[in-house]
């Protein structure tokens, strides 16, 4: 009989980063702020962790990320002001974002990485698995990745990431992992991952994507962790050797991942990403489509 193992309730976001490729619209936005459609991007990632089962969200900010409290946060003056005018469906949709989960907030500090902002949750997650969601990468809700993940940790225990087969020539943009087949066909077991390896290096073409569920022994691994690449201390690095000795905290197992994922960390997948979600929408994609045939003809 499989073992139990605890129940997940608790995600991270990290969300300090500077947003420096989105200059000069980020100089008094937080990247995580600009719009997707007609929501900002990290409220996509919020939704999906709540759709996920996880209602304490913990967002490790930086400097200039008050917008990301207050988009969570009640706004009474402005849902007063919808209620008067008895603009329901705006009134909702304000409401929303402040009814997704129970928000906490704390500072990174130094830009360390992404381990570092990661074991600045330690506090709060305290001995408890918890999943960590990258806001660069925004999965569509028909395809529920971090459910699956969650029911692959908590089946069998330890940490899981998600990865999606890239071509060789980009799986330099990523971290990539060594893994081994199991019995069920979209889940790999990870012995070994790599930082942003060269073609000829690449263990595989399984690229880790910005989704974790991790056991919390990784905190005593990040504490010790010596800044790698960048002079950051690397999540891969912490999760290497995870992988390597189970006895630290349990295995790495990884879910592949094949459904619809929307990338938002540059500007041009950024711009794809708003493309692809309205052309989606059933309130805005037919008009939208329409324009967007006509416009592609008149240009070719």
């Amino acid at each position: 009989m499989t073992q139990a193992h605890p129940r997940i309730s608790k995600a991270v976001i990290p969300a300090a980063g500077l947003g420096t490729r989105f200059l000069p619209a980020t100089k008094a936005t937080p990247k995580e702020m600009l719009p997707v459609v007609d929501k900002p991007a990290i409220q996509y990632v919020v939704e999906e962790a709540a759709s996920a089962g996880l209602d304490d969200v913990l967002m490790i900010t930086g400097r200039n990320k008050r917008p990301l409290e207050d988009h969570f946060d009640r706004n009474y003056e402005l849902e007063s002001a919808l209620q008067k005018k008895g603009d329901a469906d705006r009134l909702a949709k304000v409401q929303e974002s402040s009814d997704l989960a129970t928000m906490h907030y704390v500072r990174q500090g130094d830009p360390k990485g992404l381990g570092h902002a990661v074991l600045c949750a330690a506090p709060h997650v305290g001995h408890e698995p918890f999943a960590v969601l990258l806001g660069d990468d925004l999965i569509d809700p028909r395809d529920p990745l971090l459910a699956r993940m969650v029911q692959v940790q908590e089946q069998h225990g330890g940490s899981v990431i998600a990865l999606m087969e890239v071509a060789p020539e980009q799986i330099h943009l990523y971290g990539c992992a060594a893994v081994d087949a199991t019995p069920d066909s979209d889940v790999v077991k990870v012995h070994d991952l790599v930082e942003k390896p060269s073609a000829a290096d690449a263990p595989s073409n399984y690229a880790i994507i910005g989704r974790y569920v991790l056991d919390p022994h990784v905190f005593d691994i990040l504490r010790k962790t010596e800044p790698g690449r960048g002079g950051e201390i690397q999540l891969t690095d912490a999760l290497q050797q995870l992988a390597a000795d189970e006895k630290i905290g349990g295995p790495v197992h990884g879910v592949v991942f094949k459904g619809r994922r929307y990338d938002t960390g540059d500007r041009g997948d950024y711009l794809r990403a708003i493309v692809q979600l309205a052309c989606e929408r059933e309130d805005l994609g037919p008009d939208f489509r329409t324009w967007l045939r006509s416009y592609v003809t008149e240009e070719m």
